[in-house]
């Protein structure tokens, strides 16, 4: 069974833990942790005026988020980030505070990625809860938006986000980019597919899907669409604990 370990540490308390472990102490006051950062606003957009489109990614953190942080930046663009706890917020907290800082949105894909439908309500809470308390614990914040791996949801799954504040937000869009690593592929499959009030699913822990980004927001933008964070598409209403959305629409 996987346990939770509070992550956010700072670098002076680690330092001192281990110069205290060298010399032998055996207690010492422990260092106050530091402020939790806060969300940033994303770029304003109106998409009751815009015609907006979710850009949004799976199952990171993961080795090629910081470059598509740095593309986002560059194109100034923000996205949902559907992140998971266990390969991707335990092993980069600092890219989803990063992620957070930029104006993009965490939201939750669980902790292991299970086919939530095939597992008891206790571990679908479990499951969500850990992705909740971890990301609020990096960047002051808890998600208000889940996505079931897969898209697989029941009542069950449904009932449990409800009561912990999550909408379940599928999507209208995918390039399939977790096994077509073509990035000319998965740009055109995005393309094909995006309309107005839309939701683009994307994956940001596979190796074609960032170097197709930038020719994603270029190809949207001369479609005359925006892309937005999930939130913003769906402003200046909010998405309902616990209902299914596959778009704005």
């Amino acid at each position: 069974m996987i346990t939770f370990r509070p992550l956010a540490r700072t670098a002076l308390a680690l330092a001192g833990a281990a110069v205290l472990a060298a010399c032998g102490t055996a207690s010492a006051p422990r260092s106050k942790p530091s402020p939790s950062p806060s969300w940033a606003d994303p770029y304003p957009v109106d998409c009751r005026k815009a015609r907006c489109v979710a850009l949004t990614f799976d199952a990171g953190p993961g080795p090629y988020t910081e470059r598509l942080l740095d593309v986002l930046k560059a194109k100034r663009v923000n996205a949902t980030f559907f992140l998971l706890g266990k390969s991707g917020v335990a092993h980069y907290p600092d890219l989803v505070r990063r992620e957070a800082l930029a104006g993009n949105e965490p939201a939750n894909h669980t902790w292991s990625h299970p086919r939530l439908t095939e597992i008891s309500t206790a571990e679908i809470r479990r499951q969500l809860t850990l992705v909740q308390e971890q990301v609020k614990q990096l960047t002051g914040r808890a998600p208000s938006l889940m996505r079931p791996p897969q898209g697989r949801t029941d009542q069950r799954v449904a009932e449990v986000s409800r009561s912990l504040g999550l909408a379940q937000m599928l999507w209208s869009v995918t390039a399939s980019d977790y096994k077509d690593h073509d990035p000319k592929v998965i740009t055109q499959r995005v393309l094909q597919g995006a309309q107005r009030n839309g939701i683009i699913l994307l994956h940001d822990v596979y190796p074609g899907t960032v170097p197709a980004v930038p020719g994603i927001i270029d190809g949207l933008r001369e479609r005359g669409l925006t892309p937005v964070t999930v939130s913003q598409l769906f402003a200046p209403n909010k998405p309902q604990p616990g209902h299914i959305y596959r778009s704005a629409t």
